[in-house]
């Protein structure tokens, strides 16, 4: 363990949550009551836009967070949070069981304590309203004797940003008029398609706190084809798995096995950036970024 001071020492080793793109950091934080903090902490959360890569950045930010994970606050927290849901949440009634779950600080073995099945779901919902996890799985749960995820509530405050960063939402309107606007396309299958949504060309995975923005239900035809695609829910879980792979390996994906590219290549360009509005210059080219327009450039290629 490195010890930053008599109070705070961290685990430089990091734990890794792939499939989110998050890593964290064993520590454990001392108060002068006797009372102590034991966890992970994320030091990459993209949801947040944190990624620390030094051991000094790590440090400076423990120390930051650490009045707020003292045991003798955790009910102040809570109340906190009791007020957040009533008032800006009071119809998140499924959401708000799962985060009651999952909120007391310790450990929790979600197959224990939760018995929605659409569990998952609702945690991203939860995430994206501004809290702060640790995530461990597949663990043996000495409990229920299941493989399990367990998660972990850091009782930080809600990342008040967070409607600057994350999933883009958009009303029941737009979305009628996204689907109308690219004529119930699919864009994968290349015809007229059916159960169709829309999907953002430029992958949240690589988004920062800057990139989101506002999808107004005037959104302009021009803007709206700029923008969106249409997929079923299906291709779109599998684009999710295609860029996150690329995020994290630096290779672009494919298509059918395909190795087409209509600007640059397999390998990510190490020129730009990996996060941020500017990433999305690493993505053109990439058949999933635009899958009519490579269409095309795959047609022009083959015809000459």
């Amino acid at each position: 363990m490195n010890k930053i001071n008599d109070f705070i020492s961290f685990n430089p080793q990091r734990h890794t949550h792939s499939k989110a793109s998050e890593s964290y950091v064993e520590v454990t934080f001392k108060y002068e009551s006797g009372k102590t903090f034991e966890g992970w902490i994320p030091v990459e959360y993209r949801r947040t836009g944190l990624d620390l890569k030094t051991e000094q950045e790590i440090s400076d930010y423990l120390i930051s967070i650490y009045p707020f994970l003292n045991p003798d606050k955790r009910k102040e927290w809570l109340a906190e949070q009791e007020k957040f849901w009533s008032s800006e949440k009071p119809n998140a009634g499924e959401t708000k069981k799962v985060f009651d779950a999952i909120s007391n600080g310790n450990w929790t073995c979600v197959n224990c304590s939760i018995s929605n099945p659409n569990w998952a779901r609702r945690f991203q919902d939860i995430k994206e309203f501004g809290y702060t996890f640790a995530t461990n799985t597949p663990v043996k749960c000495p409990a229920c004797g299941k493989r399990s995820t367990f998660l972990q509530a850091i009782s930080i405050p809600r990342h008040h940003s967070v409607d600057g960063n994350g999933y883009e939402t958009w009303s029941p309107l737009l979305r009628k008029r996204i689907i109308s606007t690219l004529n119930n396309y699919d864009s994968y299958e290349g015809k007229v398609g059916s159960n169709l949504l829309p999907d953002h060309k430029f992958s949240e995975i690589r988004w920062d706190l800057n990139t989101k923005e506002t999808n107004k239900d005037n959104m302009s035809q021009t803007e709206i084809k700029a923008k969106f695609q249409l997929m079923t829910n299906q291709r779109n879980q599998q684009k999710r798995e295609v860029c996150r792979n690329c995020f994290q390996s630096g290779k672009r994906g494919n298509v059918f096995g395909i190795p087409f590219y209509y600007q640059g290549n397999e390998n990510w360009a190490e020129t730009i950036s990996k996060t941020g509005k500017d990433a999305e210059k690493g993505c053109v080219g990439c058949p999933w970024y635009d899958l009519e327009k490579w269409r095309k450039e795959l047609i022009k290629k083959i015809n000459g």
